[in-house]
């Protein structure tokens, strides 16, 4: 959405389960950890988590 980067899947379901569900539009992890004052090791945390309590946006 701001760089321009190809995303994968990890930094597209992370960007709908923090900011909106229904998004059609997604920040990289960089872009987003800066938009959030967050690091992106933080948001690999995150979504480690997510996917260890079984997100369907973390397969």
């Amino acid at each position: 959405m701001k760089c321009g980067k190809t995303l994968t899947n990890d930094e597209i379901g992370i960007h709908k389960k923090m900011i909106n569900r229904g998004a059609t539009e997604f920040f990289c992890l960089r872009c987003l950890a800066e938009f959030t004052h967050s690091t992106e090791d933080r948001l690999r945390e995150r979504i480690e988590h997510f996917r260890a309590q079984g997100c369907l946006l973390f397969q």
